[in-house]
């Protein structure tokens, strides 16, 4: 019967074992002001500010846990099969390794001697009567109700942990002080108030005997333990008809994780209490199986009891992480190593022999003059692509069709058809003339700054006019006098028009004239016109930068 039991026990756990493989979490977020006490909160103030290197501890739940298991005193008198103990428990972290835990206990201890005792009886079976002829011996006996209160300080041994983030189990030891109180009993007679033969007991002191000896005592006495059994009377601490001792005790047990609320325990305690008088006998004086005495020595030995449990806890409490000794301490530490997201790093230094802004193992040209504009890979931009770069070209913005260009970038346009043929007809261009005749308005939508497809195409057309009139410029208008706001827009709307033809279409800055805020024409539309004859700068300064629109 022992064996099944066992085995059911054994079945039980590792069924929590494997149920609680797959329940393992990570831990919580150290940024969570929300589970930080308020006493508290000046750490994690601190902490955030990367004033002090130290996460404030979290509140965490509290665990309350029922269990029931075996129960088995330890005297005098040899055990029967151990029997019920239950109880409940209140458990608190004060840190990761420390926690402290209230428990009550209830559980019925019994026992049974196969030894025959003559002499050194307990009071209540010498006030039986047994010592007289006829009942000359008997077998000690006892059942006890025990309860205790106790007080425990756990230690938690596997939650911190080098090289994973948690465990799915928790071991842990335990000691403590406490409360017992206890009331024992002894069956001394049966109902009927007759005492038991006990002398027709035939008994052997081999092991193999022993089981045989104690089928006949069962055989023999009821269930009655009718009788209280020795005490230190009026010397004894009472709590009601017990005899109430203190007691320290220690333990040892696993937890194993189900989930973040539940998790299953197995323990195992044992109680030592300054008492010879839990099990009701105080001597040990038996004799042997030719009736001849073997002991008759006074004990002072004090006897202790064992407590084996497996529980159900569960954790409670809100805007709290898990008891912390669920918990690793490490694991924050590690994570920042891996992926800060706290940590304060020093800025890196790197290398730019150049001050090009392009770190050494990057930069193509490590030798660019100071100050010369270069691209992603350090290398000296040149805008048009005429083979001068950017910080030696006169001319920034050289068109394809004027290069190759000389040392200073500065490239030849041709001359265009109608010019050379006036020319060598002998009717060279009045001076400043210009033939590129009408060219036509961007209109924008709403405020808009930014160019339309469509009008990017008719900028292309009138791209391609100017480079076949050379000697042309161009004046590039937008209106809106009435406000600074109105006066803005229109600087944007005709610098976003020139930005196009000289960045997309190539043609030089140096051939526009820059006019905004114009009255007299529609707002939302930027002219072009022939402006040769006209007197005015390629670039004006934004006249209030403040209200610029972005693209």
């Amino acid at each position: 019967m022992a064996t099944k039991k066992y085995m059911a026990l054994f079945g039980l756990l590792c069924l929590a074992a494997v149920s609680s493989y797959a329940q393992v979490g990570t831990s919580y977020d150290v940024q969570d002001s929300s589970l930080i006490p308020r006493k508290r909160l000046p750490q994690h103030n601190e902490f955030m500010n990367n004033a002090y290197p130290f996460p404030a501890k979290p509140r965490n739940q509290w665990e309350v846990g029922i269990k029931g298991g075996l129960f088995t005193v330890f005297g005098d008198v040899p055990s029967t099969f151990p029997t019920f103990g239950g109880g409940i428990h209140v458990r608190k972290a004060l840190g990761y390794v420390v926690s402290l835990r209230g428990e009550f206990m209830y559980g019925v201890g019994k026992g049974l001697s196969w030894k025959r005792r003559t002499a050194g009886m307990s009071e209540p079976f010498a006030a039986a009567g047994y010592g007289q002829p006829g009942f000359l011996t008997v077998f000690d006996n006892y059942k006890t109700t025990m309860k205790d209160l106790n007080l425990s300080a756990l230690f938690s041994l596997n939650n911190i942990n080098f090289h994973k983030a948690k465990s799915n189990w928790n071991a842990y030891v335990l000691a403590g002080v406490g409360a017992s109180w206890y009331r024992t009993k002894v069956n001394a007679v049966g109902d009927n108030g007759q005492l038991y033969n006990f002398d027709a007991i035939t008994i052997n002191n081999n092991y193999k005997e022993r089981k045989e000896t104690r089928n006949q005592l069962k055989d023999l006495m009821d269930d009655s333990y009718e009788s209280d059994a020795e005490t230190d009377g009026d010397a004894r601490s009472k709590l009601g008809n017990n005899t109430l001792k203190p007691n320290a005790h220690v333990g040892a047990g696993f937890t194993f994780r189900l989930s973040p609320k539940v998790n299953l325990a197995v323990e195992d305690r044992i109680t030592f209490i300054k008492d010879d008088l839990v099990d009701g006998q105080r001597y040990q004086n038996f004799v042997n199986s030719n009736g001849r005495p073997s002991g008759g020595v006074l004990t002072s030995n004090n006897d202790t009891y064992n407590y084996f449990t497996v529980g159900l806890n569960l954790n409670l409490g809100k805007n709290a992480v898990e008891p912390l000794y669920w918990l690793n301490p490490l694991d924050y530490a590690y994570n920042e190593l891996n992926a800060p997201k706290h940590m304060k790093l020093p800025k890196p230094i790197l290398d730019d022999a150049d001050g090009d802004g392009v770190t050494d193992q990057f930069d193509l040209e490590p030798n660019t003059p100071q100050g010369a504009p270069v691209d992603s890979h350090g290398v000296s931009k040149d805008t048009d692509g005429d083979g001068v770069p950017d910080f030696k070209d006169k001319e920034l913005i050289t068109p394809t069709q004027c290069q190759p260009v000389d040392a200073d970038g500065i490239g030849k346009c041709p001359e265009p058809p109608c010019c050379k043929e006036l020319r060598e007809g002998g009717f060279g261009p009045r001076a400043g003339a210009c033939n590129i005749g009408d060219l036509p308005s961007i209109s924008f939508a709403g405020r808009s700054v930014s160019l339309t497809n469509d009008a990017k195409a008719v900028l292309a057309g009138v791209a391609e006019k100017i480079r076949t009139n050379p000697n042309c410029k161009i004046a590039v208008i937008g209106y809106g006098e009435s406000s600074k706001s109105a006066q803005q827009l229109s600087w944007d709307r005709v610098n976003a028009v020139i930005n196009y033809l000289v960045e997309q279409e190539g043609i030089s800055a140096d051939r526009f004239i820059f006019k905004y805020g114009e009255g007299g024409g529609e707002s939302n539309t930027v002219d072009l016109r022939d402006g040769t004859l006209e007197e005015g700068p390629n670039a004006v300064p934004a006249p209030h930068p403040n209200l610029r629109k972005k693209g």
